[in-house]
């Protein structure tokens, strides 16, 4: 395992790389770091090269600080846009000499892959949304970001993801896996406010990319849990129509963290599909 760091837009991006062979991609989403993906990390190193890095403004990168996208909201102070962390992989990508790869999101990092693709769709030769939607924002949703941007700004980062990290699990675990549950929890002490609003800005504010579902000529692996609020099975069931091949796979009793929830089923999942495609 190395741990590497590049410079981007000023900024100190952290990344680590794992394992030998064609290369993945892995994202976390909000809230979260690198680390979410230790279960996998552990299984696919032995299969793959792995690069994994915490995204700017997460675990050991630092804050994004500079984006062309307009700042519509008084309390961001660094607004940006999803397409800012896709330009920011695609360095990366240059910095490791990679010219293609598998990329695999999670929620936030399910946005920025569909992101990557839709600007970069030549460096990849698949890709998965783990627990991610390529639907934009409604309405309500828009409302409770912006709701939770205001919340951070009143109560801090850390107590805004004390009550919202155990909303990411379902319900059996919740009950039978606290003590995850509570070191999760400990490990966002670390965020600033700054960077938890920037990504809701972000995500509030993405467009619509199920257009890069539907003309994607790659095969794209979706992973859905039954339990999921975020990234309801209904809305992933029907975006994984519009490739023209899907991989797709349903986790009973399982929230967003399908990662952590159902860790085997997983793990098998993403070995399946990428050794499909790194076939073709």
């Amino acid at each position: 395992m190395i741990q590497k760091n590049f410079q981007y837009k000023n900024t100190t991006i952290a990344y680590t790389v794992i394992g030998k062979g064609n290369t993945i991609i892995l994202l976390h989403g909000f809230g979260e770091t690198s680390a979410t993906f230790i279960h996998q990390i552990n299984f696919l190193k032995k299969h793959f090269q792995l690069i994994i890095p915490d995204i700017p403004g997460s675990g050991k990168s630092s804050l994004l600080k500079v984006s062309a996208t307009k700042n519509n909201n008084d309390l961001v102070k660094y607004p940006t846009e999803i397409s800012d962390y896709a330009d920011c992989i695609k360095l990366l990508l240059e910095y490791e000499n990679i010219e293609q790869c598998i990329m695999l999101g999670h929620s936030m990092g399910g946005y920025i892959t569909l992101a990557f693709a839709e600007k970069y769709q030549n460096n990849l030769i698949g890709f998965g949304l783990l627990h991610s939607t390529a639907f934009a924002d409604n309405a309500t949703k828009k409302e409770n970001r912006m709701r939770s941007i205001e919340m951070i700004e009143a109560y801090g980062g850390y107590s805004f993801l004390k009550n919202v990290i155990p909303t990411y699990f379902g319900e059996k675990y919740k009950a039978e896996h606290a003590a995850t549950i509570n070191e999760f929890i400990k490990a966002a002490t670390h965020y600033e406010k700054d960077a938890l609003q920037q990504y809701y800005f972000a995500m509030m504010n993405r467009p619509d990319r199920t257009n890069v579902l539907s003309k994607a000529n790659i095969p794209i692996l979706f992973i859905i849990g039954e339990e999921d609020i975020a990234a309801p099975m209904q809305d992933m069931l029907q975006q994984s129509k519009l490739p023209q091949l899907s991989y797709v796979h349903i986790l009973k009793n399982t929230g967003h963290m399908g990662m952590w929830e159902a860790t085997e089923n997983v793990n098998n999942y993403l070995l399946s599909f990428c050794t499909d495609v790194f076939k073709f």
